[in-house]
């Protein structure tokens, strides 16, 4: 199963050397969000989760002063038995990972580029910057390139 996982750069900076990333909140193409927009094709879910995890992302920064100002969603694949459903009709992607997420199952990165720093920043506490934010394509990173992720 496909999940897209809300981190920081300081998530990516460590992760390798602890293995994992914590079990927590991320998100995937679900029957909720498949019911949500019906007429869409599996890339267009698969786009939708990962705003959604962008969007968390931003939380996570929130609360990670020392984080670069960019957002960062990791995709990785991981067996569909350690994700449950989330219970958030907000968030019809929301699921739960309930075991740490092996560092061998990133796939690779979607992150802001270092111009969108000062919106992303902004974006923490105004929603004219995050309007701006959702205008941004997030670049893609191999796995292979992620300790390159320009800041």
């Amino acid at each position: 199963m496909r999940l897209y996982l809300p981190v920081t750069l300081l998530d990516v900076d460590s992760a390798p050397s602890a293995g994992s990333l914590p079990a927590g909140r991320a998100h995937a193409v679900t029957p909720a969000l498949r019911a949500l927009f019906p007429d869409e094709d599996d890339e267009g879910l698969e786009y939708a989760a990962q705003l959604a995890a962008a969007d968390d992302s931003l939380d996570r920064l929130g609360a990670a002063p020392a984080a670069p100002r960019l957002r960062v969603v990791l995709a990785a694949d991981v067996d569909a038995g350690v994700v449950d459903a989330a219970l958030d009709d907000e968030v019809p992607s929301a699921v739960h990972v309930r075991e740490p997420v092996p560092w061998s199952a990133v796939v690779c990165a979607h992150v802001d580029e270092p111009a969108a720093a000062d919106d992303v920043a902004a974006a923490l506490t105004d929603d004219d910057a995050m309007e701006r934010l959702d205008e941004r394509d997030l670049l893609w990173y191999d796995r292979t390139e992620l300790g390159a992720i320009p800041r």
